[in-house]
């Protein structure tokens, strides 16, 4: 891999995971309703469990899917009905007369089983291995050294949508605003389904 092509990625990597999107949405609601340490298990989940999926897609994944597109529907099926039903549950994390939250944030193990059914992880998986994956270097190791460029640079990304949660924290004290901020960021998580439904 040139140096070149490693600050592309390194870019694509930061852009991609910094940018809004359901692991992002989700990581400011569990940061505004359980703060910052309990959704730490959140946070590696989605970077060690997309990084896992990235080197799983350069491997094998990738040629499944041109072999066989009706996988890719199949996909997008799983992924919009597991979505809608987690957009249910944060815009019914607090119940109106309430001041407690209920529920429980996302454990490492959910956030990255939630990276295979998440429309945005696929495309930065496919597009990373596809456009910045070494060819001179094989097939497992160039698809391990994109996986450790994604492993590194998304955690960074996905901590400050974590923190901005956490600073609405105390703006959110009440039951009706917390009530408000979680359907709003439900109605987001439904929103970023959008793209995918279109492709």
């Amino acid at each position: 891999m040139t140096y070149e092509i490693l600050i592309a990625l390194v870019g694509f990597a930061f852009a991609s995971s910094v940018t809004p999107g359901p692991n992002n949405v989700m990581l400011m609601a569990s940061g505004a309703n359980y703060g910052l340490r309990r959704t730490v298990p959140h946070m590696l989940g989605i970077s060690m469990g997309h990084a896992f999926m990235v080197f799983m897609v350069g491997v094998v994944l990738l040629g499944v899917f041109l072999a066989y597109p009706a996988l890719n529907i199949l996909l997008k099926i799983v992924s919009a009905a597991y979505m809608l039903w987690l957009a249910w549950k944060i815009a019914n994390a607090v119940p109106p007369e309430m001041k407690q939250v209920t529920g429980k944030p996302f454990t490492f193990l959910q956030a990255a089983a939630f990276q295979w059914v998440n429309p945005k992880a696929w495309f930065m998986a496919t597009t990373a291995i596809s456009a910045y994956a070494p060819q001179d270097r094989g097939l497992v190791l160039g698809s391990l050294m994109v996986a450790g460029i994604f492993a590194t640079t998304n955690l960074p990304a996905v901590t400050i949508w974590a923190w901005i949660g956490v600073q609405l924290r105390r703006w959110l004290g009440t039951a009706r605003r917390l009530r408000v901020f979680n359907i709003s960021m439900a109605l987001l998580l439904v929103a970023s389904l959008w793209p995918m439904l279109l492709g």
